[in-house]
């Protein structure tokens, strides 16, 4: 999986490329620990992103628990495969996707 991240005052800007599964999702974890101190709103661009695990969707809850009550986790541009993952789980009631 290839990251890319940008910062913009108190938004991180994260790009994902490639499958968000067991074996990435520790990485992108370990990635997001230290940015998002100071950050109040994370965004997240999926529109290169094949597929999401259940260990992917747990680093994004993480991540929203993180920004609880200072800000929120946006989800842009999920394919299909991934919308699909969100409806099935509920997790597009938890967090804001954008298409």
């Amino acid at each position: 999986m290839i990251i890319q991240k940008t910062m913009k005052g108190t938004v991180l800007n994260v790009a994902l490329e490639g499958r968000l599964d067991t074996s990435t999702a520790p990485q992108l974890e370990e990635e997001l620990k230290n940015d998002l101190l100071g950050i109040f709103n994370l965004e997240m661009d999926f529109s290169k992103l094949e597929y999401i695990s259940s260990a992917g969707l747990r680093v994004l809850l993480w991540a929203k628990k993180q920004l609880y009550g200072k800000g929120k986790v946006t989800i842009r541009h999920p394919n299909e495969i991934v919308r699909e993952v969100f409806s099935v789980t509920g997790f597009d009631d938890i967090l804001q996707v954008e298409l």
